[in-house]
């Protein structure tokens, strides 16, 4: 009871914060109705995985499609977080790259073994690393090339491919994406103490093994997040992930895909002028 009434007392406080300072993107979306769904969605989802966990621990179809189901919302939600249109689904390339050979490796090795009960926390962690950065590097990288286009069609004039003009503009905008990881890398044990570490030592864990084993998620988060940036800034580069330009959010199909061909062919139209 004392539990489910703090949660609620802090969740009322960071919604009314947020909307007594107004955190809002834009006058028609609201922070804090955001954070009382994503407060009240939370509960729910976890009681539902409690559940799901439970059978999944003891099934390897179970563990499986608990695996895939993971990685499939962590793909829907990256890649609405970066577009709306139909590229979205492309977030599930850095997402992949990333996690799958930490994982296989880890798997291969006897690191982890092939059991619910330890590969579900292993990947679920790694899962959402790579989420958080494919979405930090992509929304800076688009950001930024829509804030500079400007800049990158005089490279495209100078002679750049559209690629590594892009890629010039993006790169350093979507390399920030790195750095909350590698923060809490350095500060760990003398600013915060991570899940990992605490969780093994409440289960009773000695310090050194516990200390290891966050060691092994700092070290292994870092090579994910490094992977899924990496790619994620690729695809924004190549313009295979892209945000709909201004004027395409109203016009028609078929005027939209003249407008997406006339980015794409942006360096010869801006050699000719």
């Amino acid at each position: 009871m004392d539990l489910g009434v703090l949660l609620t007392a802090l969740l009322l406080l960071a919604a009314a914060v947020a909307g007594w300072f107004r955190l809002d993107p834009h006058p028609h979306k609201s922070r804090a109705l955001e954070i009382l769904v994503a407060g009240l969605r939370a509960a729910v989802q976890l009681a539902l995985v409690s559940v799901v966990v439970a059978w999944a621990v003891r099934s390897l179809p179970g563990l499986l499609a608990f695996l895939c189901l993971m990685y499939g919302v962590a793909v829907r939600t990256a890649g609405r977080r970066l577009t709306s249109n139909g590229t979205w689904w492309l977030a599930a390339a850095p997402i992949a790259a990333g996690v799958v050979p930490v994982v296989a490796a880890l798997l291969l090795t006897g690191l982890v073994p092939l059991k619910g009960i330890a590969l579900i926390p292993v990947t679920g962690i790694l899962i959402g690393g790579a989420l958080t950065v494919t979405v930090l590097a992509g929304r800076r990288a688009l950001d930024e090339l829509s804030q500079r286009h400007g800049e990158v069609e005089a490279a495209m004039a100078l002679g750049f491919a559209d690629r590594d003009a892009r890629m010039e503009i993006a790169r350093p905008a979507a390399s920030d994406a790195l750095l909350p990881g590698l923060d809490q890398t350095r500060t760990v044990g003398l600013v915060t103490l991570p899940g990992a570490f605490v969780g093994m030592l409440l289960a009773g864990a000695g310090p050194v093994l516990a200390g290891a084993v966050q060691l092994f998620v700092l070290i292994a988060l870092m090579a994910v997040q490094s992977v899924a940036v990496a790619v994620t800034l690729e695809l924004v580069a190549r313009h295979l992930l892209y945000r709909p330009l201004p004027d395409a959010q109203t016009a028609s199909p078929h005027k939209t895909k003249r407008l997406n061909a006339h980015w794409r062919r942006a360096a010869p139209v801006s050699r000719g002028d």
